[in-house]
């Protein structure tokens, strides 16, 4: 083995396994911050924030345009090319802003939710202090400080969460949801200034902007694709008082434990895969092997963890959040099906990224996107079901033309992806159908959810044991070499 191939390795097990373990730790934390919410307050509570939702992702997207992707894919990054993004991202930030506190009204007509006045301008905040940290987010991605970042997340996910249950507990409801938003954003940003030694200089110099937006531009459009296809269900459910305020926070919920599963997988992939990929980027066949590697870890892990939320959904909610969220469980036994595959998706859209092909990605997105909008249009008379039906078979269907493209860049073919997926998938979806079976006899709620959790994962153990699973294997070996060096 080549000293850089093994250098690469080692910086990717070790970005896995910090991004593996921060991503474990912040879905706990926000789990059990989230059930503690979601006992105090109710769907109509959740109901105004995912209304809100939409508008916060595209301030996002707008404000980093697609800097972080394009310092990380650069050769050479100098201290000007840092500082001339955070100053931008510091004015766009303030001018979006004032933009949408002047469209508050606006945003509240559209809605008929009077309330989402003083409550939008306030939630907005968040955006504008999130734009004094991402300079610094781009230099701990560049320099692959997954650990740093992981410690960041960890921080700002305990102190907001702490602020926005003490809130709720004294009666301000979406109130303390959205401080809770604000303060997680202002902790992670002050987090990366003290992780990262670069500082912004009052002399700035925008001419770094030009190349940069010429790789990132793409990226911006893309994003904003992107954000609107996550937040566009809430927004379509609410516009116009098409659906209740109840109905939205019903679905933000479902939506919301959906990501914690897949995020736990998709943070990890996606703190190492675009900078190992990039740096790998002028070997097609090198690219090739490492980004089949990562199909088959992410598979691996992803799918028996989100069909396994699909299988205890309904007990799950049942146990930690009560009865009153009972009609999301529903729809997150849905959209798991959907979240399993994210993880995937984003290793092919990171592999178009590293080797330049953002026209690509921008495109597809777009086309995804507005299908998306036109399909949802369309079923929203049918019921909330048949919409998120219909939104997870499009977003799956969808990962095939992705894969299309990866072939066709690096020689991924159809039979290589199912080689890599259909394994742990096929053996995920048995281990849930024995599960379910073996345990179809337990009636009490809080046996059972404990029951299947262990059932599952030891069918999943044993199975993949008795296969000799590589990435099983793999991964103990890791873990026994981590101890044995700390000795």
């Amino acid at each position: 083995m080549r000293k850089e191939d093994g250098n690469l390795k080692n910086a990717t097990a070790k970005g896995f396994l910090w991004g593996g373990m921060s991503n474990a730790v912040c879905q706990l934390l926000n789990l059990f911050f989230g059930i503690y919410l979601a006992n105090i307050l109710g769907p109509d509570d959740y109901g105004p924030i995912g209304m809100l939702a939409i508008f916060s992702a595209i301030a996002g997207s707008l404000q980093e345009s697609g800097f972080v992707a394009a310092l990380a894919n650069r050769k050479e990054v100098r201290h000007d090319d840092y500082n001339a993004v955070f100053w931008f991202n510091v004015i766009v930030s303030l001018l979006l802003y004032a933009g949408l506190y002047f469209a508050a009204p606006l945003i509240a007509e559209f809605f008929c939710e009077p309330v989402l006045v003083p409550l939008s301008r306030y939630s907005f905040i968040g955006f504008v202090v999130a734009g004094f940290g991402i300079a610094h987010s781009a230099h701990l991605f560049r320099e692959l400080k997954v650990k740093e970042k992981s410690i960041a997340l960890i921080l700002s996910i305990i102190a907001s969460g702490s602020v926005g249950v003490a809130m709720a507990m004294n009666g301000y409801s979406y109130w303390g949801i959205a401080t809770q938003g604000i303060l997680y954003v202002l902790v992670r940003s002050v987090c990366y200034w003290y992780f990262s030694p670069w500082r912004p200089s009052w002399r700035v110099n925008f001419a770094p902007l030009r190349y940069l937006f010429a790789f990132s531009y793409r990226l911006l459009v893309t994003n904003l694709f992107l954000r609107i296809n996550c937040h566009i269900f809430s927004f379509i459910l609410g516009g116009n008082g098409y659906y209740t305020r109840k109905d939205v926070g019903n679905y933000t919920k479902a939506n919301e434990w959906n990501n914690m599963g897949s995020d736990t997988v998709n943070g990890m992939v996606n703190s190492v895969a675009q900078p190992v990929l990039a740096r790998v980027a002028d070997d097609g066949d090198r690219q090739l092997h490492v980004l089949r590697k990562m199909v088959r870890f992410t598979a691996f892990i992803a799918f028996p963890m989100l069909l396994g939320l699909s299988l205890v959904s309904r007990e799950l909610i049942l146990v930690t959040i009560t009865e009153k969220w009972i009609e999301s469980a529903r729809m997150l036994q849905i959209l798991c099906l959907w979240g399993a595959f994210i993880p995937i998706q984003s290793l092919f859209t990171n592999l178009l990224i590293s080797r330049g092909r953002s026209v690509i990605y921008m495109w597809s997105t777009i086309a995804q996107g507005l299908l998306m909008i036109a399909m949802l249009f369309a079923m929203r008379p049918y019921g909330i079901s048949s919409m998120i039906v219909a939104y997870v078979c499009l977003n799956i269907l969808w990962l095939f033309v992705w894969r299309h493209f990866a072939g066709r860049e690096i020689g991924f073919t159809l039979l290589m992806f199912a080689r890599d997926t259909l394994p742990y998938l096929a053996l995920s979806a048995a281990t849930m159908c024995a599960t379910a079976m073996l345990t179809a006899t337990i009636t009490n709620t809080y046996i059972l959810l404990p029951t299947r959790i262990v059932v599952a994962a030891a069918i999943y153990i044993i199975a993949l044991f008795l296969c000799r699973s590589g990435e099983l294997r793999e991964a103990v070996d890791y873990v026994k070499s981590r101890k044995i060096s700390k000795r």
